[in-house]
Formats: structure tokens, C-alpha cells, sequence
């Protein structure tokens, strides 16, 4: 049909990033739509949603559409000695959705690095997410977090009970100091506990800012080993010249059933929820029985429907042809302005509802 997009900003974005992932030697890994729905059963505590859509197969077992990706590649793993599992994915989810009813197909591409974890392969994959959100759109912003340091705060008071530990790190997550306050109150917990959450729930912005303050929070071993690790992660993306957008944030470590380190988020201007996100779950494999550690992160390629939503054109150079006109030159002019980082639409006659910045007519040479 002559009114259909050339191609998506999902598709476009799913190739960019397959190939920045496979230029770094991650391999591409590829699942069912779906798997046995025990795998999902034992785990679901790692699961984003608990509801999953079901479906008995022929043979009488029970199959689930796969809400998840890294399940299926963690159960396949299999890491050994100093060797590590590289591999990056382009694949669906089927997820129930807080903003509407029923169940969602939402496509994925991230990638998994898992086996025997160092600073320089997490610094990689901290540097492929940010890397990752630059090829989305120049004015990310990538927030990131470690769980030592909140962990390293909660182990201060012994016998904290689960509810009082959840209720602690949802407020974390809103940022809500007050509701800190009064949950410590409430439990009879340490004032110098509830001032250190609040302070740490506060505290947001560039490395070289924040760094210093968590200094003066990392009291015991943990949360030193924690902010020793961030501070070289830090170090890392600076020598890449990634660290420019990077804001240090740890109200994003509001889930420590799942991940064990450093976590982050990636946000794009115009989108109110993040559109990658990742971190450190040594916890999943050993819930499975393997050594080792795992990172990774998934950029949410449905988001970007919402991003293109919000713009005025479907295509930024219409180049209008005519059978008289020599094909190989039309492609070459084609290439020719898409070399200027423009995307081009070439056809005999105006598609109806296109919308386009431009208008460029080949037998003339130049704008109509």
C-alpha cells in the first residue's frame, strides 16, 4: 500500500541496535513465542507481571506465551570457568498492562552477559546501554543506581521484618522522605536508619556530584564495595565520554528481589516512562543452580510508537520521480540524501496521508 510508513521507528531502532550489539561480539539468541509455563511458575517473583497468558498444547502439557526473555536465556546457560555467555535478543513479550486491559505484545531487544562477571564486562554493558539510548535519541538520559548500598543500609537494623523492608523501598522509590520518616517510626526503627534512607532517597544528579555525598553514607564493608564498584563503572563510561549523561539515582533501587548490583534506567525526552531498563541479577542463577553472575537490560521498542506519535511527519524527504527518469540515477540521489542523515520515500506520485518535510522533485534536481 502506497500510505504505509517506509518503516517503523521500532524496526528502524531493532536493527541499530542488532548491529551496535553484534559489532561487540554478542551473538543473537532466539526462543519460541512460548515454553513450558512451569519455568515461569517457579519464578515468578523475577517476573515484571505475574499474570501470564496460558494454553494447553497437544501433548496435555501447560505452555505459557513468554512474558519474559532472560528466563529462557538463563535456563539455557550454561557459564564455565572465566568464560562468559554473550548474547543479545529481538524478541516479543506478552505482558499484562497497567494503563489498559488485557494482555500487550511488546517487542524487546537487549542483551545478557553472564558467567564469571569483572568491572571491565559490566562497564560494557553500562556503556552499550547508553550507547544503546544515543542511537534512540541524542538528549537521553541514563539513571543509575547500585542495591549494595540501599542493602548495606537495611542490614543496619537486625530482625527488619519483609513488610517493613517492602514499605521502605516502594517510598524509596517515590522519593517520599516523609513516608520514610513515619514507616521507621512506626516500626521502631533507628532514627540515624530513617535520615540515611531519606538522604539517599534525595540525592540525584551527575557522578561528580553525587559520588562524594555517598561517601559519607558508606559506613560498613558492603556499601563501600558498592560505591567502589560504581565509582569505576563511573570511570569507565568517562574514558568512553558516556558519562556526560549519566545521573546517579537510587530511587530506582526499589526491587531487591531481582537484582543484586549496579541498576539502571534510560529515559528519552518526550516518553514519561523509561525506555530501557537493566541491571545486575546474580540471584536468578542461583535460584536455577548455575555459578556466576548475570547484567543485562531490555530497551522497550514499543515506547517509541509514543515518541512517534508526538511528531509531524512520516518521512523526511519525498522524492518524486518520473518513468522518464533514469532509475539508477533516482537511487543514487536516494542514497545521496540519505547520506545527510535524512530518511527518503521515493516514488512516481505523492502517497496520500504521507507526511513529509520536503518535497524534492528528481527531474528538476533540487526542493520542489
Amino acid at each position: 500500500m502506497n500510505d504505509s510508513p517506509i518503516r517503523r521507528p521500532d524496526e528502524r531502532a531493532g536493527l541499530l541496535l542488532r548491529e551496535l550489539y553484534h559489532r561487540h561480539g554478542y551473538q543473537g539468541y532466539r526462543m519460541s513465542k512460548f515454553e513450558p509455563y512451569d519455568l515461569y511458575a517457579r519464578n515468578k517473583s523475577f517476573l515484571v507481571s505475574e499474570n501470564i497468558l496460558t494454553f494447553t498444547d497437544t501433548d496435555g502439557r501447560l505452555m505459557a506465551l513468554k512474558p519474559d526473555v532472560t528466563l529462557s536465556i538463563i535456563k539455557n546457560a550454561q557459564p564455565s570457568g572465566q568464560a562468559l555467555e554473550k548474547v543479545y535478543y529481538h524478541e516479543n513479550v506478552y505482558r499484562t498492562s497497567p494503563a489498559a486491559a488485557g494482555y500487550r505484545e511488546i517487542m524487546q531487544t537487549g542483551l545478557e552477559c553472564i558467567g564469571a562477571l569483572d568491572l571491565a564486562a559490566m562497564g560494557e554493558v553500562l556503556a552499550l546501554a547508553a550507547e544503546s539510548l544515543a542511537l534512540l535519541s541524542g538528549e537521553y538520559l541514563l539513571d543509575l543506581g547500585h542495591v549494595g548500598l540501599v542493602s548495606a543500609l537495611l542490614a543496619e537494623q537486625a530482625g527488619l521484618e519483609e513488610a517493613v523492608r517492602a514499605g521502605l523501598l516502594a517510598e524509596l522509590g517515590r522519593k517520599n522522605a516523609p513516608a520514610i520518616r513515619s514507616l521507621c517510626a512506626q516500626a521502631g526503627l533507628e532514627h540515624s536508619l530513617a535520615e540515611k534512607l531519606c538522604r539517599l532517597s534525595q540525592l540525584y544528579g551527575p557522578p561528580a556530584q553525587v559520588l562524594p555525598q555517598l561517601e559519607e553514607l558508606a559506613e560498613c564493608r558492603e556499601a563501600q564495595a558498592a560505591l567502589e564498584e560504581l565509582e569505576g563503572l563511573c570511570r569507565i563510561l568517562e574514558r568512553l565520554d558516556l558519562l556526560e549523561r549519566v545521573r546517579l539515582d537510587f530511587s530506582i533501587v526499589n526491587d531487591m528481589r531481582y537484582y543484586n548490583g549496579v541498576i539502571f534506567r534510560g529515559y528519552l525526552p518526550g516518553l514519561a516512562s523509561g525506555v530501557l531498563a537493566g541491571g545486575r541479577y546474580d540471584n536468578l542463577l542461583r535460584r536455577m543452580g548455575k555459578a556466576g553472575g548475570a547484567i543485562g537490560f531490555a530497551v522497550y521498542l514499543d515506547q517509541l510508537e509514543r515518541l512517534d506519535q508526538g511528531s509531524d511527519y512520516d518521512v523526511d524527504v519525498l522524492l518524486l520521480y518520473s518513468l522518464q527518469d533514469d532509475p539508477a540515477a533516482v537511487a543514487e540521489r536516494t542514497r545521496a540524501l540519505m547520506a545527510e542523515g535524512k530518511s527518503v520515500r521515493a516514488e512516481r506520485t505523492a502517497p496520500p496521508r504521507l507526511r513529509y518535510r520536503e518535497l524534492v522533485r528528481f527531474s528538476e534536481g533540487g526542493p520542489a
